[in-house]
């Protein structure tokens, strides 16, 4: 029925809209003057989805002609107690409608304007187009979050100054870094300078400077060096395994340089994608650009094999493999023993240190899993650290809950006295760094044991030997550290040569029970660089003559 009327309205208002009867014509009904007629939404109150935003339809079912010439079509929306309606008429303008005055109406759209009322918002527009109260236009402003909105434009006005700025900080580091890797370049290529051994400080532009290896036998070239993460893989060839730890698998590799049809070696760590943790930990401490250091492995990059379902970590190789390794199978000179020693004293000191040799301030790290197996011999026989799988950034930001949950970790056979007990003081992050010097204090007896200048050397062992097991369990190392307070043996033996005698009594500070009676690994540095000169006062001096040196200095043990 409301469809039939709807078609009687719109057919009756086509033709009175197109003839109109001239009533001075004489002897019937002719044609006379054309009158268009307006065509309006005529709809009562109804309910409507329309929300008050942007352009919305009343949704009027009935189409009437308007009575009187001067009539324009209207439209009233209201909302009231969270229901939206709408209501559409025929109306002349000169008359208010609920009191409210109509403007605009000559415009062919429907605007939609706020009137004032005491029942809720009411907008209302007029309009002479036909059929124009159909399509309801409501101001951009207007409706539900407009406030919002309004609030948000003026935050992002506000916050234009800070955008430009920090563009302008991002744009000036990105020169920085672009000048700084000019600067690495035009340095690698030329011919570095041969220190000897560990001995004195390292010239700070060539500390800033030192990205990858100096001895380019380590087959690992300048190429590489420029590589970020990347978000396709590399075209990495996997040669064979070279080493497997508890988390992942190492393995050398062949990347193919893009220039070229050459390839450089590289090694790829291998995380299986239950172990992203490992990996992402690893990932986050060699991104760290101030980590970069000529005893720390060097990172090339990290990625996502999806379709391996594997993680992977792209470094540097050293073909001379780890240090345990090439302990069981090689005897190391007096010299070897200075340079091994002091470079892997380096190392640990970078890591804790608070600052690069530049002087830029650096988040301190500790290992937290020093052993041979996680150290690397290069090609000039110097150590660098790798597996930062447990490592640990003793960032500001953490809280002593924080260092808490970082549980107890590490391999059992290095593990301090305290973190056996589970006892390290967690408001003092020096307490980190000294569980790592008694760990690196194993490892020097481990490097001292295969010198032969300690006269006879037995076949490789490592520290507390046939002791405990293989692979000790931590309740194992705790009757041997702990109760028995038991380190690996120094020999008497050992103490026949002078310079070993020195690396002895480092040893012995650097593994002392109370943590705070350790050396620091910086201070273990100073002590190798001292150490030719310490042998030249002691073949020459009288020890009933000498006082123990303080601080740093090296304290000989009377014991021979």
């Amino acid at each position: 029925m409301e469809r039939y009327r709807s078609y009687v309205l719109l057919w009756g208002a086509f033709f009175m809209s197109t003839v109109v009867l001239d009533r001075s014509s004489v002897g019937g009904m002719v044609p006379g003057i054309f009158t268009l007629m307006k065509l309006c939404k005529f709809c009562d109150v109804e309910p409507s989805s329309c929300n008050g935003t942007g352009i919305c339809q009343a949704n009027c079912s009935i189409t009437a002609i308007c009575p009187n010439s001067d009539e324009v079509c209207v439209a009233i929306w209201r909302k009231n107690e969270g229901n939206y309606t709408v209501e559409t008429m025929c109306y002349p303008p000169s008359k208010p409608v609920y009191g409210m005055r109509l403007e605009d109406y000559n415009s062919t759209t429907c605007e939609m304007k706020e009137q004032k009322s005491e029942s809720g918002p009411v907008y209302i527009c007029s309009c002479t187009g036909e059929e124009c109260n159909e399509n309801l236009a409501f101001p951009h402003t207007i409706g539900p979050g407009a406030i919002e909105n309004q609030v948000v434009s003026v935050i992002l006005v506000s916050l234009l100054p800070l955008l430009v700025l920090a563009v302008l900080v991002v744009a000036s580091f990105y020169w920085y870094r672009i000048q700084q890797r000019r600067k690495l370049s035009e340095w690698e290529t030329k011919k570095p300078l041969k220190r000897k051994g560990p001995k004195g400080p390292l010239d700070c532009s060539d500390a800033c400077a030192i990205m990858m290896d100096d001895d380019r036998s380590d087959s690992s070239s300048t190429h590489a060096n420029s590589l970020n993460h990347n978000t396709e893989p590399l075209p990495l060839e996997l040669d064979l395994q070279v080493g497997k730890g508890r988390f992942a698998e190492v393995y050398k590799a062949k990347l193919r340089q893009s220039s070229s049809e050459q390839f450089e070696t590289v090694a790829v760590k291998i995380f299986p994608y239950e172990e992203y943790a490992s990996w992402k930990n690893e990932k986050d401490i060699f991104s760290d650009i101030d980590l970069k250091h000529e005893n720390v492995l060097h990172f090339l990059t990290a990625e996502d094999r999806k379709s391996e379902k594997q993680y992977w970590l792209i470094t540097a190789y050293h073909p001379r493999g780890n240090l345990q390794e090439y302990l069981t199978c090689h005897l190391i000179s007096w010299e070897d023993l200075q340079r091994l020693g002091g470079s892997l004293a380096q190392g640990v000191a970078h890591l804790h240190s608070d600052h690069t040799p530049c002087g830029r301030p650096k988040v301190p790290i500790v290992h937290r899993d020093l052993k041979s197996s996680n150290i690397l011999v290069k090609s000039d026989f110097t150590c660098c650290l790798c597996d930062f799988g447990l490592g640990l950034r003793l960032d500001n930001s953490l809280s002593v809950d924080d260092l808490a949950n970082s549980g107890q970790v590490g391999t059992a056979r290095y593990m301090a006295p305290e973190v056996l007990e589970s006892r390290i003081n967690l408001e003092n992050i020096e307490s980190f760094k000294q569980t790592d010097v008694y760990s690196m204090a194993l490892v020097l007896w481990e490097m001292t044991s295969r010198c032969n200048a300690i006269g006879e050397v037995k076949d490789y062992e490592p520290p507390f030997g046939s002791k405990v097991r293989e692979h000790p369990c931590v309740e194992s190392m705790k009757d041997n550290v702990l109760r028995d307070r038991g380190r690996p043996e120094i020999p008497s033996g050992w103490m026949k040569h002078p310079g070993v005698a020195l690396v002895c009594a480092t040893i012995s500070e650097c593994w002392d029970h109370d943590p705070e009676a350790r050396l620091t690994a910086q201070c273990v540095v100073e002590r190798f660089r001292e150490m030719d000169d310490e042998l030249d006062k002691l073949s020459t001096r009288s020890s009933s003559e000498e006082k123990i040196p303080e601080d740093c200095s090296v304290s000989v043990s009377d014991d021979k």
